[in-house]
């Protein structure tokens, strides 16, 4: 297994995972298969162009023909492709169910077709829905809440069914939030950080005490990577970081992290369907020897720096997104 699709791989957890991939094995090869969305960035894997082991297609994982090509190249796949953003699956839920679903359907016809040694389809803890006590296991049912994550679990599911129905060696993850470098500044931390830095409102919905649990992006790659090697084919494994802080105390480290002032938090109206809480119990992962090792608030701080350094990077990204915010404004606007 030394040749390894990377679907999704100009993302965030993506393109992490290449690196992380590349420095540890040094006999294995990555071909990425990106469509450069939105999320997608080539910037994000800037440092690796030039690395003969590393290879770059520009395409989209419901493209059966450039999915098939590619196929015939790789022993394995590990699928991060997906549109992620809750509040675009809202305003926008046919776009997620054509690649989070769909997407997923071209993948696994030609993984099977060409004989894939093992196919990781990485999927999230939303898929369970919120909870209140107690943490979520991976035998629990699914209850998606969102267009995002009712389109993830679709993904997994049929991922699951070509398992029981045709043996194609797949592997579910479930992982709780991410936060790291390169991570698209729309989502909470780097949103946040980046408009702090600019001195702009910190949008918290609602009343910012929705709890989430937080995996530094690295650890989480390290998860994947022994889902790839070592889980067993037909399950699901948890990726959690054990770190449930709520929004507001994120918001705050933040501001504390740049010596900004509190006086720049807004509370927004809460999102339609905003799950109060996640949680998940990671003992199926840790029994095969996998343990998050980065602590929560050195990697904050150390996201926070690499945001600062990097200035030109989110820049450029986020002069582009004015056309989606407004999209987005009214949107709400008009359902408010």
């Amino acid at each position: 297994m030394r040749n390894i699709l990377v679907t999704g791989g100009a993302g965030f957890i993506g393109s992490n995972f290449c690196r992380y991939m590349l420095d540890k094995y040094p006999d294995y090869s990555i071909l990425v298969l990106d469509a450069l969305t939105y999320a997608g960035n080539l910037d994000n894997l800037a440092d690796l162009q030039g690395n003969p082991r590393f290879e770059f297609v520009h395409g989209d994982i419901r493209d059966k023909e450039t999915v098939e090509n590619l196929m015939r190249k790789v022993d394995a796949v590990v699928n991060f492709a997906a549109e992620t953003h809750v509040d675009r699956s809202i305003a926008d839920p046919g776009s997620f169910v054509l690649t989070d679903a769909y997407g997923v359907f071209i993948l696994l016809e030609a993984s099977k077709k060409f004989g894939i040694e093992r196919f990781v389809h990485i999927s999230t803890d939303e898929v369970y829905g919120t909870i209140q006590e107690g943490s979520f296991e991976e035998g629990d049912p699914l209850q998606p809440n969102s267009p995002y994550s009712a389109s993830k679990a679709g993904g997994e599911l049929l991922a699951r069914s070509y398992f029981v129905t045709y043996g194609l060696p797949v592997v579910v993850t479930r992982g709780s939030n991410n936060f790291g470098p390169y991570q698209y500044p729309e989502k909470l931390i780097p949103l946040f950080i980046t408009n702090a830095l600019e001195n702009k409102p910190l949008p918290v919905y609602g009343d910012g005490r929705q709890v989430r649990d937080w995996i530094y992006v690295l650890d989480h790659c390290e998860g994947v990577d022994v889902a790839l090697h070592q889980c067993e084919p037909g399950n699901a494994y948890n990726i959690g970081g054990g770190n449930e802080r709520t929004n507001i105390h994120i918001t705050k480290a933040i501001l504390s992290l740049l010596g900004k002032p509190e006086s720049l938090i807004q509370y927004v109206a809460d999102r339609p369907g905003h799950d109060r809480r996640y949680s998940l119990t990671c003992e199926k992962l840790a029994a095969l020897g996998w343990t998050p090792r980065h602590n929560f608030d050195e990697a904050l701080e150390n996201t926070v720096k690499w945001y600062v350094e990097n200035e030109g990077w989110w820049r450029k990204i986020k002069e582009h997104q004015a056309e989606y915010r407004e999209f987005t404004r009214k949107w709400y606007a008009e359902r408010s």
